[in-house]
């Protein structure tokens, strides 16, 4: 129910545009494309790295740990199934197939705890509509 456009975006947003991939100890790739971290109920392999916390709006480093996959096919389906099940995210998805808004969007995620970042929803939504440009210019 997420614009495919939207999914490319956040994992742009999330890795940097690919420069700052979330690596795992040995430096290998986690394929972790949307920075989802690693709670309890997670399984699989992790990768712990040094990260940027917001803490009552404070910036704070510490170590988290974040999912790791096999494939980065692995991380949009993982990411997918979050979307979908979550009920934190029900509404952002609910409403993302009929919003053509890069801000509602963004904004929908980080109400709903996606990210600390107070300007994640800024960020998110620049990118959104840079690739939405891009898309439309390839046309």
């Amino acid at each position: 129910g997420i614009p495919a456009t939207f999914m490319v975006a956040q994992a742009a947003h999330e890795t940097g545009w690919g420069k700052k991939a979330i690596r795992m100890a040995d430096g290998s790739n986690s394929f972790n494309l949307f920075g989802i971290k690693a709670g309890a109920d997670w399984k699989g392999p992790v990768a712990q790295i040094a990260t940027t916390e917001y803490v009552h709006g404070q910036p704070k480093k510490m170590v988290q740990a974040f999912r790791a996959y096999s494939s980065y096919d692995e991380s949009f389906a993982d990411y997918a199934r979050l979307m979908k099940t979550s009920p934190r995210y029900r509404d952002v998805v609910a409403s993302a197939g009929t919003t053509k808004s890069a801000h509602e969007f963004a904004t929908g995620l980080q109400r709903a705890g996606y990210a600390t970042d107070p300007a994640y929803a800024d960020k998110l939504g620049r990118i959104i509509n840079t690739t939405l440009r891009m898309q439309r210019s390839q046309a």
